[in-house]
């Protein structure tokens, strides 16, 4: 289906040159002189390989139609991630990378909105919060408000996160997995 440059949002499975790209980051560039452009970063679904294009606001692309399935996340090693499609139960790998950062936040058991593009999987959906523990955190200082200053502390699964003072190491918070921010403590 062709649509117009200035349709692109992240997410977006684009085909491009013969090859698969998904739409990581779209950036619209309005220069004094001239007409207005879109930057879109994106990743080569098959290699991974990142890539950056410039096409005008008339300009029209190609996107993919995608197939969302939800899918359970199963387990992970060194380099792939195992998930299972919650309707049919096939097993099915993905590396690291295609997942990106957000992966240290899947949890075994985890529901996910995986695409597919031609019957391959190619991005996956984690939820937009999820309940981690804290394993670290440095102790209050007192005369700081809660308002002005975060102190740095330690998930669970490794990832360094900035938390309110009042917040202390073994209590269950809810982190956003978009940008790894902590959102509230876990009510529960």
């Amino acid at each position: 289906m062709k649509i117009n440059a200035n349709l692109i949002r992240p997410g977006n499975i684009l085909e491009h040159n013969g090859r698969q790209f998904s739409v990581l980051k779209i950036q619209l560039i309005q220069p004094g002189k001239g007409g207005a452009f879109i930057a879109v970063e994106m990743r080569d679904i098959r290699t991974g390989t990142k890539t950056n294009e410039r096409w005008r606001t008339a300009d029209t692309v190609e996107k993919l139609n995608v197939e969302e399935r939800e899918c359970t996340f199963l387990f992970r090693d060194d380099t792939s991630l195992t998930f299972m499609d919650s309707e049919s139960f096939e097993q099915f790998t993905l590396l690291n990378d295609v997942v990106g950062d957000s992966a240290a936040f899947l949890q075994d058991g985890m529901v996910v909105e995986v695409d597919f593009v031609e019957g391959s999987p190619v991005s996956v959906a984690l939820p937009e919060k999820v309940v981690m523990t804290l394993v670290e955190a440095d102790p209050v200082v007192k005369g700081q408000t809660a308002a002005s200053s975060y102190k740095p502390g330690k998930l669970e699964n490794g990832l360094k996160i900035l938390i309110p003072p009042f917040v202390a190491a073994g209590e269950k918070i809810v982190v956003a997995t978009a940008d790894c921010s902590y959102v509230e403590r876990f009510k529960g």
